[in-house]
């Protein structure tokens, strides 16, 4: 008898063993030689047949099964896993679509005085809202950055409320640890003679972000429709024109990879008499204070009616708006800290590879 047959008898009584009911780890020097003198007598017989997979009992008794991590073929090599971190790494655990109540959806419409300004239904608390947005700073800023480091896209955040509903404030206590390498704010305010000399649409496009960049408009392009509608300056036709021009220029940024979200900051009348009060009765906040903003308080339900139509109007799909309630500070800046996160989540930043050849470099 040669060895093959010697070594072919081994392996098919080393199967049998396996499939036996007694699963013992352990193998005797004496129990594989009488296998081997066995295997051995019984090849000149006639030869040994595979044992039948159907009669094969699996399970605790049986053959034992695998875990999972050895489902993979040991021998193939991982996939390295990159090197850099991506946004996904940076991020807190989040529910950003429990913020998306707020958002408009595309050609219904509004009507603000339903709209609870003092609303806290997704957090009630103070202190945590306030720990929460320490957070969530942290976080933006971490994606702010690979944002910037993608240099690919650009995210735009537009800022729009009545005369007090918090944009400065807003804008102060979200985006205060953003790095101001990788974000830019630009607030509108009447347009000056040059601007007067150009279309309205002229000084917003000199302000988009650039690539790899985090706008924030305080105060947009829509100040250029509400307010000279309320005042009774544009025509209802008017009116309409500029936001069909709004809704397709919007569209070619969103087709350019610019990501757009759209806060009004809603806040009561009452909330509003208050502030306006705060203002007049702290000598150091006068110069907030404008004559303008108590003729335009007393045209209200104008400046209502105006939002309500560019909210219906003007909330798309791919541009949508969101009514955030504002009479609390707390609340508008965790509101709007979460949306923007949520922004910035859903655009997955990724830090790009490297082409380098390191092989090729010496210091």
């Amino acid at each position: 008898m040669n060895c093959g047959s010697i070594q072919r008898s081994c392996r098919i009584s080393s199967a049998r063993w396996r499939n036996s009911a007694k699963p013992s780890r352990r193998i005797l020097p004496s129990t594989a030689n009488s296998w081997i003198s066995s295997a051995a007598s019984s090849s000149t017989a006639s030869p040994a047949s595979p044992p039948d997979p159907s009669k094969i009992r699996k399970g605790a008794s049986g053959l034992r099964r695998r875990p999972s991590c050895f489902s993979r073929n040991l021998s193939q090599p991982s996939r390295p896993s990159s090197p850099h971190p991506t946004a996904q790494e940076h991020l807190l655990p989040v529910k950003p679509k429990s913020w998306e109540t707020y958002r408009v959806p595309p050609g219904k419409k509004v009507r603000l005085a339903k709209v609870p300004a003092d609303a806290t239904d997704l957090c009630d608390d103070k202190s945590t809202a306030r720990k929460r947005l320490k957070h969530l700073r942290k976080q933006i800023n971490a994606l702010a950055e690979t944002l910037a480091i993608e240099n690919q896209r650009s995210l735009l955040v537009i800022l729009q409320g009545m005369d007090a509903s918090g944009k400065d404030g807003a804008v102060k206590k979200v985006f205060t640890g953003v790095n101001p390498q990788h974000c830019r704010v630009v607030s509108f305010k009447q347009p000056d003679r040059e601007e007067r000399e150009h279309d309205y649409l002229w000084r917003i496009y000199r302000a988009l972000p650039a690539k790899g960049e985090l706008g924030i408009f305080n105060r947009s392009q829509y100040e250029d429709v509400v307010t000279l509608h309320a005042r009774g300056i544009l025509t209802r036709k008017q009116a309409h024109l500029r936001l069909r021009q709004i809704c397709d220029v919007e569209r070619t940024w969103v087709e350019n990879g610019i990501v757009l979200r759209k806060l009004f900051l809603h806040i009561s009348r009452d909330e509003q008499t208050r502030r306006f009060q705060a203002r007049l009765d702290t000598p150091e906040k006068h110069w907030k204070v404008q004559q303008s903003d108590f003729e335009d308080r007393r045209r209200w339900p104008a400046f209502q009616s105006a939002y309500e139509h560019i909210l219906a109007r003007t909330s798309t799909k791919e541009a949508p708006w969101y009514i955030l309630p504002a009479d609390h500070k707390w609340y508008r800046d965790l509101a709007v800290a979460e949306i923007v996160l949520s922004a910035l989540h859903s655009m997955r930043p990724r830090i790009p590879m490297s082409r380098l050849d390191r092989t090729r470099l010496k210091l």
